[in-house]
């Protein structure tokens, strides 16, 4: 088979041009679409596919993500996919928190009796954010977290060659609760390491490897992430507005 499509695709035999020509034609084939026609099966589609969504986001996703949460406040919106949630800890939700597209929630109890993750009003979580939780992870209210997301206050494994080769689990120093505090943005790909608290108002710029503290209205980027500018509040923007 593999000499026949060499064939085809090389040789100059009339019979190959022919199937070179027909196979251009097929892949290069498209038949019209008028307005008058495709309009409405469109209009059908969206309708078709938003009831879809609605339905399996209302009556599947948000109530099966719901019962993983020890509590959580008014207005809690995910996607329509079920977030991946394993193992046992607290899960605490504020008001107004939207969790998109299919997140994983991982507490690692083996590090403490109820590892406990909270979530501040007014968040916006992305697409495939991760978070790994071995004693606790506390992000602030009126925070945006891209997609791809990484957090982790257990490393999973022990820095000491000796324990890793002998499969224990980490050193419960190597196990350092995060804190991310009110009006942090984090962008897509970022990875928050154990033990680092970001200060109000800072910008984790996307794929920044963040592994040590970050400053309050600071802006940091890089890998290791590093201070690239200050941020200053304008007076002007006044406060946040609450629904």
């Amino acid at each position: 088979m593999q000499r026949f499509y060499r064939f085809v695709a090389l040789s100059d035999h009339w019979f190959a041009r022919l199937l070179r020509k027909l196979y251009r034609g097929v892949d290069g084939f498209s038949v019209p679409a008028p307005r008058v026609v495709t309009a409405p099966v469109l209009a059908l589609m969206i309708v078709v596919r938003t009831t879809y969504y609605f339905l399996r986001r209302v009556f599947i996703a948000e109530p099966l993500f719901k019962v993983y949460c020890t509590r959580y406040g008014r207005h809690l919106h995910t996607g329509i996919n079920v977030h991946w949630v394993q193992g046992k800890g607290e899960l605490v939700i504020g008001d107004d928190v939207s969790i998109q597209g299919k997140c994983s929630f991982f507490f690692a109890a083996r590090y403490s009796e109820r590892p406990r993750m909270l979530i501040g009003d007014y968040t916006g979580i992305g697409h495939n954010c991760s978070f790994t939780v071995g004693k606790e992870i506390r992000i602030g209210s009126h925070c945006r977290l891209g997609s791809a997301v990484v957090v982790f206050d257990a490393p999973g494994h022990p820095a000491d060659p000796a324990a890793r080769l002998a499969g224990l689990p980490s050193a419960d120093g190597e196990v350092r609760p995060v804190a991310i505090g009110d009006n942090v943005w984090i962008g897509t790909g970022a990875v928050i390491f154990p033990g680092v608290t970001i200060g109000d108002g800072s910008i984790v710029a996307m794929g920044s490897v963040v592994m040590t503290d970050v400053p309050g209205n600071t802006m940091v980027a890089g890998n290791p992430a590093r201070q690239v500018r200050t941020l200053v509040p304008s007076a002007a923007a006044g406060p946040v507005a609450k629904s």
